[in-house]
């Protein structure tokens, strides 16, 4: 294993997990922003290891709170989620072998874009989606997990608009997460794509996310949380641009 590589997964993970434990998520996302947009690692291993650390974290944070979740909400969006996770599975890995440099621009896209969302705060709508809404909006979000790992931008936005208390909402996107992570997991796992590699840095990067956890509950930053997404997520729109830059560039030159 590259000594650049392992402090490179090494700093994102404590960054990352350090500002979800602050904001309550974007774990992931800002992993593979960092880690895929600078190429420390290829796609197929970043995304799966980034899985089962997500899985983790997200699992325990829905424990004491599935009673929360929002079920007619969640059956939908899984109901769209399960079928499109598959879908987008199948996209990276045929992407990656055939035509690496789409990979690399379509992770550009949802970077920069899924950094714009979260900056936005989406208005609450007066009823709850119709089910067709939800259906559809569990279709797009299963398809950027399945490719990336990171639902978060499509999901989180959707949820967020949805007239729930609060508690209700995060419980059930917790839950979507744990759908999505859990299900790529077994995907992966069933082609062969957890190798040696992905568990030794999932190894490196449990203790990592635990401890960067405590940290971030018990000694939470001077910077307003507002200040700190926006620092965050600016930073994330920049990666995604220099990445999309990156395969651009020398396809025009």
């Amino acid at each position: 294993m590259d000594g650049l590589v392992v402090v490179g997964f090494v700093a994102s993970v404590l960054i990352a997990t350090y500002i979800q434990s602050v904001t309550g998520f974007a774990m992931g996302m800002i992993i593979i922003a960092v880690i895929g947009g600078s190429r420390l690692m290829d796609i197929p291993t970043l995304t799966a290891t980034v899985s089962l650390l997500s899985l983790v974290n997200v699992v325990l944070a829905l424990r004491g709170n599935v009673h929360h979740v929002h079920r007619p909400l969640f059956g939908w969006l899984a109901l769209g989620q399960i079928p499109a996770i598959f879908v987008g599975v199948w996209l990276l890995t045929s992407l990656d072998n055939n035509a690496r440099w789409v990979v690399e621009l379509l992770l550009g896209l949802f970077v920069a874009l899924g950094s714009l969302s979260m900056l936005l705060r989406p208005e609450p709508i007066a009823n709850l989606s119709p089910r067709y809404a939800r259906f559809v909006a569990g279709l797009a979000g299963g398809v950027v997990g399945g490719m990336f790992s990171a639902s978060g931008p499509v999901m989180g936005w959707f949820n967020y608009r949805q007239p729930l208390p609060l508690d209700a909402i995060r419980a059930t996107l917790f839950a979507c997460f744990v759908l999505t992570t859990s299900l790529r997991t077994v995907i992966v796992g069933v082609s062969g794509g957890l190798t040696s590699e992905v568990w030794i840095y999932v190894a490196i990067g449990l203790p990592l996310v635990v401890g960067a956890t405590w940290v971030g509950r018990n000694y939470p930053p001077a910077l307003p949380e507002a200040i700190m997404k926006r620092l965050a997520f600016g930073l994330m729109f920049a990666m995604g641009l220099w990445t999309l830059g990156s395969v651009l560039v020398p396809m025009l030159l």
